[in-house]
C-alpha cells in the first residue's frame, strides 16, 4: 500500500515538472519572438496630401425644352443622342384646335371693325343733327331742350365710337393671342447641342396648365463638361479655386482624367446630419468619352513636399511593451518656416504681454511633437520628431532627434499591426 502511494506521488511529481518546463518554455520562447521587431529605414522620399471625394459629371448647360401649350404631340424631329441646332424643329404640337382659335379671332376683329364703321356714321350723323339743331335754336325755331337733346345724343354717338374701337384693340390682340399659341405648337430648340433626354412620344398629350411639361433635355456641348462633388467639412478649408484635379470613372479603369477646381459653393449639403459642400470642376471631354451622370472618383493635391524624412503613421502609432503612452502630442509655440523647415521653439504658453496673450502666441501655429522607436542594438530606443505634412500613409518629419538611416519600428513581427505605412507597403520591413 505505502509503495503504491509513493509511486503515485512520483507520478504527479514528474507530471508537474513536466508542465513548469513546458510553461518555461513558452514563455521563454514569448519573450525572444517579442524582440523581433519590423523596421523600416528612415529615407527621403515626397509626400504628397490629398483630398478624395467623388461626384458626378454634368454637362456645362442642360437645358429642359417644354411645350407652353397643351396638346396632343403630333411628331417628333429629335430623339436621344440627336444634334439640333438652335431653332430647329425638334416636335409639333396637334395645331388643329390653335388655328380654329386664329380663324374665330379673324372673325372677331372683322366683325369689330365693321361695328366701329357703323358706329363712326351714326356718330356723324348725329353731330350734324346737333349743329343743324344749334343754328335753328338761333333763329327762335326751337327749344333750348330740343337742341340740348341732339347735342347729347351726338356726344353719345361719338362715345360709341370709342368703345367699338376698344373692342377692335381687345379681338386684335385676341387674334395675336391665337397666332402665338399656334406658333408654339412648333417646338424648336432654344440653342445648339445634343438632346440627352426625350419625354414624351408620338400620341402623347401634354398639359401646359400650371407648368411647361418636359419634351426634351438638351445639352448645349458635351465637349466642355464639370464634376459636382461632395467635399466634407473637414477638407473643404483646403481647397481653393484652380487647384488641379484628378479623377477616374468606372468605364475606363485606370485612365485618369484632368480638370481644375472652377468654384467652390458656399450652400452646404447636409445628409443625414454630414456636412458636405459642392466643388465644381471644369473637365474638357474632346473625345465624348464621358458623359453625363458618370460617377468620378475624384482626387485633389493640396500640398507637396519634395526630398524630404519621411516615416510610416504605423511608427507613430507603435509603442512597445511597458512604454509609457507618448506624451508626444504635446504642443510647444514656435515658429515655422514654409515648407517644413527649421523650427524655433517658444516659450510656451504662458508667456503674456501686458495680462493677455503675446503677438506670437496669437500668431504661430503650434509645433506638434511625437515620439517613434528606432532599433538600437536590439531595444526600442524613443525618438522625439516634429511632424508636418502627411498623406494619410506616411508622415512628414521636420525636426527632432530622428536621423536618416536609422531603422524606425513599425511593429512586433507575428503580431497583427495593422495597414503598413506607404514606406513600408513599397519596400517591405526587415525583421531584426
Amino acid at each position: 500500500m505505502l509503495k503504491q502511494l509513493s509511486r503515485a506521488r512520483l507520478i504527479w511529481l514528474v507530471a508537474i515538472v513536466i508542465v513548469v518546463a513546458f510553461f518555461l518554455y513558452r514563455w521563454k520562447a514569448g519573450g525572444n519572438d517579442a524582440a523581433e521587431y519590423q523596421t523600416v529605414p528612415v529615407e527621403r522620399g515626397n509626400v504628397v496630401s490629398r483630398v478624395s471625394t467623388s461626384g458626378s459629371l454634368q454637362a456645362v448647360v442642360t437645358v429642359d425644352v417644354g411645350s407652353q401649350v397643351s396638346g396632343r404631340v403630333q411628331a417628333l424631329f429629335a430623339d436621344f443622342n440627336s444634334p439640333v441646332k438652335k431653332g430647329e424643329l425638334i416636335a409639333k404640337i396637334d395645331p388643329s384646335l390653335f388655328g380654329a382659335a386664329v380663324v374665330s379671332a379673324e372673325a372677331n376683329v372683322t366683325a369689330a371693325r365693321a361695328n366701329v364703321t357703323r358706329l363712326t356714321v351714326t356718330a356723324e350723323d348725329a353731330e350734324r343733327q346737333a349743329k343743324r339743331a344749334s343754328e335753328v335754336y338761333e333763329l327762335r325755331l326751337i327749344s333750348e331742350t330740343e337742341r340740348d337733346n341732339a347735342v347729347a345724343t351726338a356726344r353719345a354717338a361719338r362715345a360709341s365710337v370709342d368703345q367699338g374701337v376698344g373692342q377692335l384693340a381687345q379681338s386684335r390682340a385676341a387674334l395675336e393671342t391665337a397666332k402665338t399659341n399656334l406658333r408654339y405648337t412648333d417646338i424648336l430648340s432654344p440653342t445648339d447641342g445634343v438632346v440627352i433626354s426625350r419625354a414624351v412620344n408620338v400620341g402623347q398629350t401634354v398639359a401646359a396648365s400650371l407648368s411647361a411639361p418636359v419634351i426634351f433635355t438638351i445639352a448645349q456641348d458635351l465637349r466642355k463638361m464639370e464634376v459636382h462633388t461632395n467635399v466634407a467639412e473637414s477638407d473643404i478649408g483646403r481647397l481653393k479655386n484652380g487647384m488641379r484635379v484628378s479623377f477616374t470613372v468606372d468605364a475606363y479603369p485606370g485612365e485618369p482624367f484632368r480638370g481644375a477646381i472652377r468654384d467652390i459653393r458656399n450652400a452646404a449639403q447636409v445628409v443625414q446630419n454630414v456636412v458636405t459642400y459642392d466643388a465644381v470642376i471644369d473637365v474638357d471631354n474632346p473625345d465624348l468619352k464621358l458623359k453625363p451622370g458618370m460617377t468620378a472618383t475624384v482626387s485633389i493635391v493640396t500640398d507637396r513636399r519634395r526630398d524630404v524624412i519621411s516615416v510610416p503613421n504605423t511608427a507613430l502609432r507603435f509603442r512597445p511593451d511597458g512604454a509609457p503612452p507618448a506624451g508626444a502630442a504635446a504642443a510647444t509655440s514656435g515658429t515655422v518656416q514654409a515648407g517644413g523647415g527649421q523650427r524655433r521653439e517658444g516659450e510656451g504658453n504662458s508667456r503674456r504681454k501686458n495680462g493677455g496673450e503675446s503677438d506670437d502666441d496669437a500668431a504661430t501655429p503650434p509645433v506638434i511633437k511625437r515620439s517613434v522607436y528606432v532599433l538600437v542594438n536590439g531595444a526600442a530606443v524613443p525618438r522625439e520628431v516634429i511632424t508636418g505634412l502627411t498623406d494619410g500613409r506616411v508622415t512628414e518629419v521636420t525636426g527632432g532627434e530622428l536621423k536618416e538611416g536609422e531603422a524606425v519600428i513599425v511593429g512586433i513581427a507575428g503580431q497583427n499591426n495593422g495597414q503598413r505605412g506607404g514606406q513600408q507597403q513599397q519596400r517591405g520591413p526587415r525583421i531584426l
